[in-house]
C-alpha cells in the first residue's frame, strides 16, 4: 500500500471511531436521550404493535365514534372499528416507506453532491444548477405530480419522496465535501492515479458520515410527515387497511364525539418528528464538541469558521 493510501486508510479508521464517539456523545446529553427515547418509542409502537394481541383492526366492535371503553380503550372510529388496534397496526407501513425513501434520497443526494464537489467544472455546474431547479419546486407538488401521472403505487411513492428529498441532501453533501476534497490526503491519492470513483467511495464519503447522519435524521422526519400527508390525501394505503394518515382523514369529522381517532395517530407522528429532529440536533452539537455555545452551533451550520 502506498504512503497516501496508508495515510488515508488511517484517517478513515479515525473517522469511524470519531463517528462512534459522536453518537455516544449525543446519547450522553439530555437532548440526545430525549430525542432517542421519543423516536424509539414511536418505532416500537409501529413495528411491535401488529404483534400485540388485540381485536382485528378491520373488525366492527363499537358504535361509530364510540367513546373510550365502548369496544376498546380508545373507543371506535368512523365505522365502529377499534381505534387502539388500528393505531397499533397503522404505523409500520408508513415508517417502512419513509425509511426506504430517506435512504434513497440520502444516497442519491450524497452521490450527486460529492461528485459535483470532487469533479468540479461542468459536473459541478450541471449537477448543482439542476439541484437549484429541483429546490424551486415544492416537494409536495413534485410528489403529487408524479403520483397523479402514473398512479398511487407504493414503490412510486417511495421513489417520488426519495427524489424530492435528494436536492436538499445534495446541497449539504456538496458543502461538506468541498472541504474534504481540498485536504492533502485526497489530493495525494488522486495524484497517484487512483480512479475518481475510488477516491470518492474510499476517501471522501467516509469523511462525511456525521453530516450525512444529521441530514438523514432530518430527512426521515420530513419523509414521515410527507408520506402520512399523502395518505391523508388518498395517495397511500387504501382503506380498510389501518394507516395513521388515513385514520386522521377518516375520523376528522368526529372530533367532538371521539377525538382519539385523530389525536392518537397525529400525536405519534408529532412525537416521531420531534424525536428525530432533536436527536439529529444532538448529533450535530456533539460533532461540534461539548461546551460550544448556541451561537457557535448556528455559526457552524451557516458555514462560518468557529474557533475551538
Amino acid at each position: 500500500m502506498s504512503e497516501p493510501e496508508a495515510g488515508s486508510a488511517a484517517l478513515r479508521r479515525a473517522r469511524g471511531g470519531g463517528t462512534v464517539r459522536v453518537l455516544r456523545g449525543a446519547l450522553r446529553t439530555r437532548r440526545g436521550k430525549v430525542g432517542a427515547t421519543l423516536a424509539l418509542l414511536v418505532f416500537g409502537i409501529a413495528f411491535l404493535g401488529p404483534f400485540v394481541p388485540t381485536t382485528s383492526p378491520t373488525a366492527f366492535v363499537a358504535t361509530p365514534f364510540g367513546p373510550p371503553g365502548n369496544g376498546g380503550p380508545l373507543g371506535g372510529d368512523v365505522l365502529g372499528r377499534d381505534v387502539a388496534s388500528r393505531v397499533l397496526d397503522g404505523g409500520w407501513l408508513i415508517l417502512t416507506l419513509a425509511i426506504l425513501a430517506t435512504v434513497l434520497g440520502v444516497a442519491l443526494g450524497a452521490f450527486a453532491g460529492v461528485v459535483a464537489a470532487y469533479r468540479r467544472g461542468w459536473w459541478d455546474t450541471a449537477i448543482m444548477r439542476s439541484t437549484d431547479v429541483a429546490l424551486a419546486l415544492p416537494q409536495l407538488v413534485f410528489v403529487l405530480l408524479i403520483l397523479s401521472l402514473i398512479g398511487p403505487k407504493l414503490w412510486l411513492l417511495v421513489l417520488a419522496v426519495g427524489l424530492s428529498q435528494a436536492p436538499q441532501v445534495a446541497r449539504v453533501a456538496y458543502s461538506a465535501a468541498q472541504d474534504v476534497c481540498e485536504r492533502d490526503f485526497v489530493k495525494a491519492v488522486a495524484v497517484w492515479g487512483v480512479a475518481p470513483r475510488t477516491v470518492i467511495r474510499r476517501h471522501v464519503l467516509p469523511n462525511l458520515v456525521t453530516p450525512l447522519m444529521v441530514e438523514t435524521g432530518l430527512r426521515l422526519s420530513y419523509s414521515v410527515i410527507l408520506i402520512s400527508g399523502l395518505a391523508f390525501l388518498g395517495f397511500g394505503t387504501a382503506p380498510p387497511a389501518a394507516d395513521w394518515g388515513v385514520m386522521i382523514n377518516e375520523n376528522r369529522l368526529g372530533l367532538s364525539a371521539n377525538p382519539w381517532g385523530v389525536v392518537a395517530p397525529a400525536l405519534l407522528l408529532a412525537i416521531l418528528s420531534v424525536g428525530t429532529n432533536t436527536f439529529a440536533d444532538a448529533i450535530a452539537r456533539a460533532n461540534l464538541g461539548e461546551g460550544r455555545s448556541e451561537e457557535a452551533v448556528v455559526a457552524s451550520a451557516l458555514g462560518a469558521t468557529v474557533e475551538k
